[in-house]
């Protein structure tokens, strides 16, 4: 017990988890379970190039141990970025609760039957029933797990392990393309969080960002000086 109070006391900055989601999820539910809402429905020609493909269920699920890995090990190794990314995910959110106040939408995507019938669809099924189709837009699935591979590469720690990068990509990018295969969004959100995401990277994450492009510079230089 002695051993919790001491790490809690040295590290006040994990009660800023809980005071955010006290804020955020009754804000969010109150959206989710407002009655005689005209919703600005959410739709571009491409959705409807865009298969169903219902393996992506896997990574969309995976989202959520992937937030929570990344906020939690930032918390225990790396203050600063957690700081920074925590500030991240929470701009996004609140700007996200801002839209769909503002601007109530929804989308028509998802599939009435399927073609096929296995577990990962029976998955799906289980996600439409628990997520509505409302308030889509800009996409937290992708804004997030933008986020939570910021939060990763540029961990003191972990940025010393190429291979934790790779991987980190390799998820975030699937969990991208689950949004869309799993109809659970339109190509439109996608970009509207990646926009998000572009504009608060530079600002929130400052140094990684100019060492990061400090680094794409000297890698420019370099591979015209062997040419």
């Amino acid at each position: 017990m002695n051993r919790i109070k001491t790490f809690l006391a040295g590290n006040k900055m994990i009660f800023m988890i809980p005071l955010y989601a006290a804020f955020y999820l009754p804000c969010f539910f109150a959206l989710e379970n407002a009655e005689g809402i005209k919703y600005h429905v959410i739709h571009m020609g491409i959705d409807d190039y865009i298969p169903f493909c219902e393996y992506f269920v896997i990574f969309y699920f995976l989202w959520f141990l992937y937030i929570i890995f990344s906020v939690a090990y930032c918390v225990f190794t790396d203050r600063e970025i957690f700081y920074k990314s925590f500030t991240f995910l929470a701009i996004g959110m609140t700007l996200f609760l801002l839209i769909s106040y503002f601007f109530p939408n929804a989308q028509h995507l998802r599939p009435s039957v399927f073609e096929r019938d296995n577990v990962f669809t029976d998955l799906v099924r289980y996600l439409y029933s628990i997520d509505t189709p409302t308030n889509v837009f800009p996409s937290l699935h992708v804004y997030n797990a933008i986020g939570a591979h910021l939060a990763l590469v540029h961990n003191k720690k972990l940025k010393q392990i190429p291979a934790v990068g790779r991987v980190s990509l390799i998820i975030c990018v699937g969990i991208i393309l689950s949004t869309v295969f799993l109809k659970q969004h339109s190509l439109f959100d996608v970009i509207g969080a990646c926009v998000m995401a572009l504009i608060f990277y530079p600002v929130i994450f400052r140094e990684e960002y100019r060492a990061f492009v400090l680094m794409r510079k000297e890698r420019k230089e370099s591979r015209r000086a062997q040419a």
